[in-house]
């Protein structure tokens, strides 16, 4: 290889590890489902460099952990059962840092009344809880977060006072719906008593400020959302939030001899407005180790 080029920053593990946990310890059963993803960084140049494998832990080796981990320690929250990982990973030789991620396929009992409602079960919705705990050295890093969260007002939503040019053709409204799918991502400055009554927590600020504030814009509604997630719980340092603006235009019907009156829309999914945000509690300082190879915004 060229003198020229030199290795970067680089971590490698097991991608999507499907897990499925049934704690079975009482007559009505749990169901933990996660995606579990390893990565592992450290002193594995040579690996790349010289294809020298005596420092790699192999990622199979990796995936095998996460089910004896589950099997030894259970599941519970996901950002529990990735510091159970990380505490693992970040243990052996050659490694000085780690991201363990997760994202939890959430599951609802069915049957009530029957003989089998204690561990039957149906798959829940598109929404989905995700996890990554970083460790860097002896520092732990804890990001909670989900996606694929869709929310909708049907009114109190405005949009105008924009500026225009030649190419502006879009109209100002004082009455519009709002619709988003919410991906948002947070920042723990402290571990909290409980990681799910947390996330709970941070959602149901998400959602009730999403449905409580008046809109004059998505840029604003998800100040608010992230504002609110901030105050819910304490431990959060700071919020990401991503909104693609799910349009919805009203059909119009005159050509039918019918008036709409806001009442028939188009759902577009494509293209869309993108709003993203990062809201930060106040003088609490920036952490990007937290954020490794997170992507900024999703």
């Amino acid at each position: 290889m060229s003198s020229e080029h030199v290795l970067g920053p680089h971590q490698y593990g097991k991608a999507e590890c499907r897990l499925v946990r049934v704690e079975r310890s009482t007559p009505e059963h749990a169901l933990a489902d996660l995606t579990v993803t390893t990565q592992l960084r450290g002193d594995f140049d040579a690996a790349y460099t010289e294809g020298d494998n005596a420092h790699v832990h192999a990622t199979d080796t990796q995936k095998n952990t996460v089910y004896a981990l589950a099997k030894e320690h259970g599941v519970g929250s996901p950002e529990a059962f990735l510091l159970v990982l990380a505490g693992h990973w970040r243990a052996q030789p050659w490694v000085t840092g780690t991201q363990m991620a997760a994202q939890q396929h959430s599951w609802e009992r069915i049957g009530a009344g029957t003989p089998g409602a204690g561990h039957s079960f149906a798959r829940t919705g598109g929404e989905v809880r995700t996890a990554v705990v970083q460790t860097d050295g002896a520092e732990t890093f804890v990001l909670g977060g989900l996606s694929g969260l869709t929310v909708l007002k049907s009114t109190g939503s405005e949009f105008s006072g924009f500026p225009r040019d030649r190419w502006t053709t879009l109209a100002e409204t004082t009455d519009r719906i709002l619709a988003t799918s919410v991906t948002a991502w947070w920042r723990y400055a402290a571990a909290p008593a409980d990681w799910d009554a947390a996330h709970s927590a941070v959602r149901a600020a998400l959602v009730d400020a999403f449905a409580g504030t008046h809109s004059l814009a998505l840029q604003q509604t998800i100040h608010a959302m992230g504002g609110a997630a901030l105050d819910a719980v304490p431990e959060l340092a700071e919020i990401r939030i991503s909104c693609p603006n799910k349009h919805h235009f009203e059909v119009d019907l005159a050509p039918f001899g019918l008036t709409n009156g806001g009442e028939v829309f188009l759902a577009a999914d494509r293209p869309y407005g993108l709003i993203q945000a990062t809201i930060q509690r106040a003088g609490v300082p920036d952490e990007p180790r937290a954020w490794t190879a997170v992507p900024a915004f999703a």
